[in-house]
C-alpha cells in the first residue's frame, strides 16, 4: 500500500531490486491480479509474503450482512495461504448505522473470531486484530486500543489470534507499552506495522501517515519496546500518503527503504 502506484509487477521488480525481500500485500489489488498468479508472481522474485491485509468488519447486526462478512473472511484466509503468508491482519468494522453501542459491537467480533479461528487454523494462518486510532472508530475499528485487542485475542489460542502493533495507531496510548509487554509475553504479536504521525493532518485523515521520520513518532523506541517484548518477525511500512502516492513508486521504495535505516534501525 506504501507504493500502490506500482502495479504488482512492477512491485515485485522494484523490490528485488532495492533489496527488499519481503513485502506486504493487500486484498484489492491481488484478488484484481488473481491470487494464483500473485503467488507465482512473488514465489519468482523470490519474495516472502508477511502478512496479507485485510479481513475483518465484522460488526454487522443483520443476519445476512454477519453471514457475507464471515464468508468474505473466510476467502481472505484461504487467499492468506495461497500467498503462502501465515497472518491475515484484521480490522475488525465501526459501528452499524443508527449503533451506538461500541462494546456491544467488539462482543459481536468476539462471536465471529471464534467461528473464523479454527478454520484459519486449519489453512495455517494466524489473525492478528489490528486496533485503530479512536478517530476511526465510528466508522472502521471499534477496537482503539493494543488493550481491548488483546481482550478480544486471549479468549483463543495465541497461535490463532493475536494483534497487530502499528505505530500510527497507538503511539498517543501511554499503556501500550505494558500491552505491548503483555503481547509479547504470550506470543500474540503477530504483525509490527511503522509509519509516521504528521501534523497538521492532510485532508482525509485516512490517508494522513507520515514518511518515517517526518512526524512526531520515535519509531526506535517503538521497534525497541516490541523486540523486548520478544518479537523477532518482519517489520512492515504501511504509509497511506497522498502526497506519496503521486511520486514514482520506485523512488518511494528506496526513499522508505533508505528512512528505515536512518530512522528505525540506527
Amino acid at each position: 500500500m506504501t507504493v500502490r502506484q506500482l502495479s504488482l509487477s512492477e512491485l515485485t521488480q522494484a523490490c528485488v531490486g532495492s533489496g527488499v525481500s519481503h513485502v506486504g500485500l493487500w486484498r484489492e489489488p491481488v484478488r484484481a491480479y488473481g491470487v494464483e498468479a500473485v503467488a507465482k508472481l512473488v514465489r519468482d522474485a523470490g519474495l516472502t509474503v508477511t502478512t496479507l491485509c485485510r479481513g475483518g468488519f465484522l460488526t454487522a447486526t443483520g443476519s445476512e450482512e454477519r453471514a457475507a462478512a464471515l464468508a468474505d473472511n473466510r476467502r481472505a484466509v484461504e487467499e492468506a495461504a495461497t500467498l503462502g503468508t501465515d497472518t491475515l491482519v484484521l480490522v475488525c468494522g465501526g459501528l452499524p448505522r443508527g449503533d451506538k453501542d461500541p462494546r456491544g459491537a467488539r462482543e459481536r467480533v468476539a462471536d465471529a473470531l471464534a467461528e473464523l479461528a479454527p478454520h484459519a487454523e486449519d489453512h495455517g494462518v494466524r489473525l492478528a486484530i489490528e486496533p485503530l486510532h479512536p478517530m476511526f472508530a465510528a466508522d472502521r475499528c471499534v477496537v482503539s486500543t493494543l488493550a481491548q485487542a488483546l481482550d478480544l485475542a486471549e479468549r483463543f489460542p495465541a497461535h490463532q489470534v493475536g494483534v497487530t502493533v502499528d505505530t500510527y495507531h497507538i503511539w498517543w496510548d501511554d499503556r501500550a507499552p505494558e500491552q505491548i509487554a503483555r503481547a509479547g509475553a504470550a506470543g500474540r504479536i503477530h504483525a509490527f506495522q511503522l509509519a509516521d504521525w504528521i501534523t497538521p493532518l492532510p485532508a482525509g485523515v485516512l490517508n494522513g501517515r507520515g514518511q518515517l521520520g517526518d512526524g512526531a513518532i520515535d519509531l526506535r523506541e517503538w521497534k525497541g519496546r516490541v523486540e523486548a517484548a520478544g518479537y523477532t518477525g518482519p517489520i512492515e511500512v504501511e504509509l497511506f500518503n497522498e502526497a506519496l502516492w503521486a511520486r514514482d513508486g520506485r523512488e518511494v521504495l528506496a526513499e522508505t527503504a533508505e528512512r528505515f535505516v536512518t530512522q528505525v534501525i540506527r
